[in-house]
């Protein structure tokens, strides 16, 4: 079976989510750890409002539909929308980092496995049997990864009670992708105590086999992350999103200024592409993967780099059975 190609590239992308609106890791993100008490409708009605018609102005500034409810479909259904996605586009391979749960998100890739991979989630590493359902997710439901959410943890990322789950990742060799900064669309959380990258510096240090991945070049600690990969080799960033967040910071920043600096700092080797798409009818952002491509092929980057960062390094973290891959 051919493999599909964008511009002769075997694109896997590392970071999608799968019926997003009604995943308890991400249903809540733009309410945040912020949101009014529910004994205030008033005030929730009000922000819900607020938070909206903001969310409704990005999606005409990009051209996006509204979302349509996941429940006008099953999640068969939603899958197999998925994969045309995949086929229209020219995409070999899509990660779904959050999908309803675990057990789910080993259904949708078992739906094809070929196209499909995933990650685990936990929303707390130090409850126990943390370590015990990551395990199992890897050994018998086949995820290859794990995602978190920093903001959204109830401790910060190097806290002592999560080196168990820790360990089991560094034993199976797992890439740990780790949102932080700024999270959620508009009304989201800002800041809070565990949202910085720097916290990740011992852990990864003192785990040098598991990759960590930091999304969205690390949306506004640019900085953080950039020395937090000198520091430690065995962290990498991914592209994933519209990147909508340099509008926010104090100095001029963009997409290629993004690129440039993380390909002259820390190399091809540790950039991954993602889209984060999650929604429908929207489905898969091509745009994002046309703007991230023209901007490397514009900076000059060797063909064999554009590989890496847009297909290779994800192959490598992930362990994908070879197919068309050279």
């Amino acid at each position: 079976m051919s493999v599909p190609t964008v511009q002769g590239i075997e694109v896997i992308d590392f970071h999608l989510h799968f019926r997003i609106e009604h995943d308890p890791a991400t249903r809540d993100l733009s309410g945040g750890q912020f949101a009014c008490s529910d004994h205030d409708e008033e005030a929730q009605r009000r922000r819900a409002e607020l938070v909206a018609a903001q969310s409704a102005k990005w999606r005409r500034a990009w051209d996006f539909p509204d979302p349509q409810p996941s429940d006008e479909r099953t999640w068969q259904e939603e899958a197999d929308l998925w994969l045309d996605e995949l086929d229209r586009y020219g995409i070999a391979h899509a990660t779904f980092v959050t999908g309803c749960g675990d057990d789910r998100v080993a259904e949708l890739v078992a739906r094809n496995p070929q196209r499909f991979s995933g990650m685990a989630n936990l929303r707390d590493l130090t409850e126990p049997g943390a370590a015990d359902r990551l395990r199992r997710a890897v050994t018998e439901l086949g995820l290859r990864g794990l995602k978190l959410f920093a903001p959204l943890l109830p401790h910060r990322i190097d806290d002592p009670g999560a080196e168990e789950v820790w360990r089991v990742a560094a034993e199976h060799g797992i890439p740990v992708l780790i949102h932080f900064g700024h999270c959620g669309s508009s009304g989201g959380i800002a800041h809070n105590a565990h949202i910085e990258p720097a916290w990740l510096e011992p852990v990864a240090k003192r785990f040098p086999g598991i990759p960590f991945v930091i999304p969205h070049f690390g949306v506004q600690h640019v900085q953080q992350v950039l020395f937090l990969a000198w520091a430690c080799p065995n962290v990498h960033v991914d592209t994933s999103g519209s990147n909508q967040w340099v509008r926010w910071m104090p100095y001029k920043l963009t997409l290629e200024d993004l690129f440039r600096r993380c390909y002259e700092t820390i190399g091809p080797d540790r950039i991954v592409f993602g889209s984060d798409s999650s929604w429908f009818p929207r489905g898969y952002c091509y745009r994002y993967l046309a703007d991230q491509l023209r901007v490397c092929h514009e900076m000059g980057m060797p063909e064999t780099d554009i590989a890496k960062i847009f297909g290779g390094n994800a192959a490598r973290l992930l362990r994908l059975p070879r197919q068309g891959r050279s």
